[in-house]
């Protein structure tokens, strides 16, 4: 029993110590297996990391890493001046310091307040600032313009917080001035950052490419922009440049030089003053533009800039100072006289020595048209245009039919001048109606009454002063229509030369002796004192319903050898000698003193041949 007892004592014993060994043993085991599936979970979780990024997304994410330290900025080319005749500068650049960013740089959360700080020290709104940003959105990989105008201060303060900013950079760019102000500003127009639509029409245009927008910068767009450049290099984490891989440098834009006198602008602009209205002046011989002055005027210079909507909008109320006057359509008034005159003889029915009755007034279809006086009793084509005579081109009109009025003043420049010679898209042509034209226009028959209104440049004629100038430099010249251009290399060039109007001789000299006649003891004397050689002009004064008259006047000199052609309408101005003439003999004052050779003897005698057409 006892035997029994004690091994069943031994074996309990025995029993439990090697239980416990097991569970030790088994225990460690799920650690390590445990541990073994955690550490394989982990290396399996980055390995497929590791080929997602290298892999799958690798080729992008190569290129996010390049894009951070690689960049690609463009070089603005320099555009080309514009010039006067004599190579003074009406449009120029200086250096300005622009600021950009780099969008992808910061988060759109980081812009906010990155433009909150900005707003003070550029003096823009924040929501100013982040409007181009939002425009090409906060991952593209180009840089935006925010200013091209830093100011000292603004340089200096952004040198001084350029590490804690990354993604703004500055750069020195060249930027359109206009050194004479408002001086020829419908000429020379305007510039301004192309608009989306433009850049999508021009895909070889960089954001925040300048273009011209009105004129000669808007004409000469191409020849003036040049080509961009670019420069790729290699920045820091700072936006620092650390090196240049390569560059493709700009080509700057051509200079464009006109046919402008700048002295002669000047003193026309003058001239007219606060004057709506317009001046051309002409090389008679070769029609060069000498003067295209049209008032009111505008400053190029607030465009080079942001332009505020206020800004813009006190444009607007200014009698529209866009419009180019020069090339708006005007009742000649007695102006086309001139046209009359060559009709007359041209159309067989008159001669140069033709004498007419002239009268207090002559009564058309019920009608009575009035003289300006008691009539002026028998006189020829001198007097008639010395005097202006109504009732000698009424007479005249009638004999002669609106069909050959109108086809001379087309001979000589009215309604058919051509704008593209001008380098310029804005503008009209003049107009003179026809009973065809009338009745396809209107609706309405021709009357007798409209063929007298039309011989005194009244009624439905619409002329521009570039038109008249051409008309009157018809006179000067011997018979020739030049054709009037604003870029100089079109001077020489066989799109430049007259073109005969088929006016003879003696018809010429006949109307050349009346317009001087007009000057010498006619309608505009008050431009024969003395303080210019002797001149030939043409007063006009056309009726405006329920306003004042404008007030035209046409000219060439010097009388003897005629070199200049003039034209100029002043609107609302009275009569032709009291506000028109005025600016024309400033012009001549000026043009005079210059000391040109041709103008030394001004009681020479023309024998110049005409020009060759």
């Amino acid at each position: 029993m006892e035997s029994n007892y004690s091994w069943g004592t031994d074996v309990h014993q025995t029993t439990i110590p090697l239980r416990n060994h097991q569970r030790r043993q088994i225990r460690p085991l799920y650690r390590a297996v445990l541990l073994m599936v955690l550490a394989t979970l982990a290396m399996g979780v980055h390995s497929f990391r590791l080929v997602q990024l290298q892999l799958i997304d690798g080729p992008k994410n190569r290129e996010r890493a390049e894009e951070n330290r690689i960049r690609l900025i463009p070089i603005p080319s320099n555009r080309g001046y514009i010039l006067d005749r004599n190579n003074k500068p009406l449009a120029a650049n200086h250096l300005t310091r622009a600021l950009y960013v780099w969008p992808k740089e910061q988060t759109p959360e980081q812009w906010s307040q990155i433009a909150t700080m900005l707003s003070p020290v550029l003096n823009m709104t924040p929501e100013k600032i982040l409007a181009p940003i939002q425009k090409v959105g906060y991952h593209s990989p180009t840089a935006v313009r925010i200013t091209q105008f830093l100011t000292p201060e603004a340089f200096v303060w952004l040198g001084e917080k350029s590490a804690e900013l990354p993604g703004l950079e500055v750069r020195t760019e060249s930027n359109r001035y206009y050194p004479q102000g408002s001086l020829g500003s419908q000429v020379l127009g305007y510039i301004g950052e192309a608009t989306a639509e433009e850049l999508k029409k021009h895909p070889q245009w960089p954001m925040g490419m300048i273009v011209g927008q009105l004129g000669i910068e808007a004409r000469a767009n191409e020849a003036l922009s040049g080509v961009w450049g670019s420069r790729l290099i290699e920045v820091n984490s700072l936006n620092q440049e650390l090196r240049e891989l390569g560059q493709r440098p700009s080509k700057g834009g051509k200079n464009v030089k006109l046919t402008l006198d700048l002295d002669l602008q000047k003193t026309a602009e003058a001239a007219l003053g606060d004057q709506r209205g317009a001046a051309v002046a002409l090389n008679a011989k070769t029609g060069e533009i000498l003067v295209m002055a049209s008032s009111p005027r505008f400053d190029p210079n607030i465009f080079t800039k942001p332009i505020s909507q206020k800004q813009w909008e006190e444009l607007q109320n200014q009698d529209d100072p866009f419009l180019n006057r020069a090339l708006q359509g005007y009742p000649p008034g007695s102006t086309f006289k001139i046209v009359s005159s060559a009709a007359g003889m041209g159309s067989g029915k008159f001669s140069p020595d033709s004498m007419q009755q002239t009268y207090s007034s002559i009564t058309v279809g019920g009608i009575t048209f009035n003289e300006h006086s008691g009539g002026y009793g028998v006189i020829g084509f001198r007097d008639a245009l010395a005097f202006s005579s109504n009732t000698f081109y009424y007479q005249l009109g009638m004999a002669v039919g609106p069909e050959a009025i109108a086809e001379w003043g087309k001979r000589l420049g009215i309604g058919n001048t051509s704008l593209d010679l001008l380098g310029l898209q804005e503008g009209s042509e003049g107009f003179i109606p026809t009973p065809e034209n009338k009745e396809k226009t209107y609706g309405e028959p021709w009357y007798l009454g409209d063929t007298v209104t039309m011989s005194i440049g009244q009624g439905a004629v619409l002329a521009t002063p570039l038109e008249l100038a051409v008309m009157v430099a018809s006179i000067a010249n011997g018979g020739y229509r030049v054709k009037p251009h604003l870029l100089e290399e079109l001077t020489h060039t066989a799109t430049a030369k007259p073109e005969p109007t088929g006016m003879k001789p003696e018809v010429v000299q006949v109307i050349k002796e009346g317009l001087i006649s007009v000057v010498e003891y006619g309608t505009a004397t008050v431009m024969n004192d003395g303080s210019i050689p002797l001149t030939g002009g043409k007063t006009g004064t056309s009726e405006v319903l329920g306003q004042t008259s404008h007030s035209l006047y046409v000219a060439f000199g010097p009388a003897s050898k005629p070199e200049i052609a003039i034209a100029v309408v002043v609107e609302n101005g009275g009569y032709g000698s009291k506000s028109a003439a005025p600016v024309a003999k400033a012009i001549f004052q000026t043009y005079f003193n210059k000391s040109k050779p041709a103008s030394e003897d001004v009681n020479a005698q023309n024998t110049e041949e005409p020009p060759t057409p």
